[in-house]
Order: C-alpha cells, then structure tokens, then sequence
C-alpha cells in the first residue's frame, strides 16, 4: 500500500504544467510600461515671520510703554543707604512699637536677629523700600522696582506684626 502512495505523487503533471506556463510567459508579447511621474523639486518654506509678534503675546502698547519711562517714579540712587536695606523684605519682621510725643516708631528684627527702630520715611528691603506709615499692627511702605522695559513702578508693601516671613 505503502508502495501505490509514493507513486501515485511521483507524477510528471505538476512538471509539465510548470513548463507550460513558463513557455506561454515567454510567448507573450511584452505589454507597455506606464512611464514615471515627473519629478518635481521640493521648494523649502522661509518662514518670514520670526522677527514679529509672537501670536501667543499680549500686544504691546507702546503708549503705556512710553507713559512709563516719561513717569516721575525713580530710586534716588544719591541717597546714603540705610542697614535695613541690604535684607529683602522676606528676612524682616515687626516685632513692636514705641510712642512718644505723638511720634510712633516700629521695632524691625532682620535676619541677623538684630532689632532696629525705624519711623516714617525710613527705608527698607531691597526695592527701595519708604516707610509711608506706620499702625499698632503693621508697617506700610512703598516699594520702587523695576518694570522689566526700562522704568520704574511704585508698589506698596506691608510688614505685619508678628508674621514670619
């Protein structure tokens, strides 16, 4: 039985099918290629827009830009520098008053643990900082800094009785 298998798949059909297809591929006539697409040249993006406004930024006024600079608000940097003003306000805590006379004075302890009076129109901090006034509870001061495009703002401030900074 074994014998009737193996030559029952020994046969020349798949061979002679194979060559039957092969020789009809030969035979036949070539068929016509379609041709490439053209070829056309990538041209690079400049992008121009670089040295404008960002789309993402607020736009500027110029006006208020002007208005600032022309502004009357300046440090006076020929003015003699006080102890105070070589911490930032964040190293500097109210710890009291004193009174006499009418004339109110705060207690400022800095970083260094040192206690210093001060009374209105003393500064402090780093900006510049003038005492405007001073209460039971709190120091206010205004600040003078920087805008960032070339002049100067007012800012004000408080130094709270007690708060650690």
């Amino acid at each position: 039985m074994g014998l009737l298998l193996l030559a029952a798949c020994s046969g020349n059909d798949g061979m002679i099918e194979l060559q039957n297809y092969v020789s009809q591929a030969v035979n036949r006539s070539p068929t016509a290629i379609e041709p490439l697409p053209e070829f056309v040249s990538y041209e690079a993006f400049t992008y121009s827009a670089a040295s404008l406004r960002s789309p993402f930024d607020q736009p500027v006024d110029l006006s208020a830009q002007l208005a600032e600079r022309a502004s009357e608000v300046r440090p006076d940097e020929n003015r003699r520098r006080e102890a105070l003003e070589s911490f930032s306000l964040g190293a500097l805590a109210m710890v009291g008053t004193l009174s006499r006379q009418g004339q109110r004075w705060a207690l400022i302890r800095d970083e260094l643990n040192n206690v210093t009076r001060v009374a209105r129109g003393n500064y402090l901090g780093r900006n510049h900082g003038r005492i405007v006034n001073i209460t039971e509870t709190q120091i206010e001061l205004v600040e003078i800094v920087p805008t960032g495009s070339g002049g100067w703002m007012e800012r004000p401030q408080s130094i709270v009785l007690g708060a650690t900074r």
